[in-house]
């Protein structure tokens, strides 16, 4: 089932000025936008002001400035997105989303806006695995996932022993639900990209620590039906971005200078 509600945007100030003079024009266009709202810092509601916030919103704003767009934002179920811009419901999606193969045949992604790495996230006081070897020999030990993420996947093949449906993976709606069930003892760790594993451990620096070697590289992408003609201006954009150094400062703002438990 498709869960769909628009949600308040906090007023964003972008980090570097627009420069979209080289840049193609979307003549203001609307963009109808789907996201989840679950993966903090990339993008989530603020607990306090009840807006959507986060690394990936401050980007659509640039983007939309420097592309002259106007972004209409939506929210939908990690589950649903891909099928429903795949089928055209949605101009674009984001939600930090891996891009794989697998998907590329569903939909069309953006150049990449980040790469981050996998890494365990569990609790600080944790002494009973150090890595994913030493995890998969105790047996009992459990992991939190949402079903169809890369976490997901990372976990039954890099880690378990490659079937899904494997009873150590405790599935969760949200990574969030995932992230509270470590806190409180109810898993025993959860696979975590970099970006945003860094944010809750910022969150709760005396709960919660990465652990081990990185189990793989992945890169981040924005999700267009196949064939739009978005993605090309998008791809445009991203790379002004980096070029410039607005990548960067979101990088530091977000992951850096932001505390997910203010």
């Amino acid at each position: 089932m498709k869960y769909l509600i628009t949600v308040a945007l906090a007023t964003i100030v972008p980090v570097a000025a627009a420069a979209d003079a080289h840049l193609p024009d979307l003549g203001g266009a609307e963009v109808v936008v789907v996201t989840e709202n679950a993966y903090p810092p990339l993008q989530f509601v603020d607990p306090v002001t009840g807006l959507a916030i986060g690394w990936e919103y401050d980007a659509l704003e640039i983007l939309a400035e420097r592309l002259n767009f106007t972004p209409v934002i939506q929210n939908i179920s990690w589950e649903a997105m891909i099928p429903a811009v795949a089928d055209g419901q949605f101009d674009m999606g984001m939600t930090g989303i891996t891009i794989r193969e697998d998907r590329a045949e569903l939909v069309d992604f953006s150049v990449p806006y980040m790469v981050s790495q996998m890494r365990m996230l569990v609790a600080t006081d944790e002494n009973r695995f150090t890595d994913a070897a030493s995890f998969a020999a105790e047996s009992e030990l459990l992991i939190g996932t949402q079903a169809g993420t890369t976490p997901f996947y990372v976990g039954v093949y890099d880690v378990l022993d490659g079937d899904e449906a494997n009873p150590r993976l405790v599935l969760f709606e949200t990574i969030p639900a995932a992230i509270q069930a470590l806190l409180v003892g109810d898993v025993d760790m959860v696979l975590a990209d970099e970006a945003g594993g860094q944010g809750y451990v910022s969150a709760n620096p005396d709960r919660l620590a990465l652990i081990g070697e990185p189990l793989g590289t992945e890169e981040f992408g924005f999700i267009f039906p196949n064939d739009s003609p978005l993605v090309a201006a998008f791809d445009a954009g991203i790379a002004d971005m980096r070029a410039d150094g607005t990548l960067a400062e979101l990088d530091q703002r977000w992951f850096v200078d932001y505390n997910l438990g203010q």
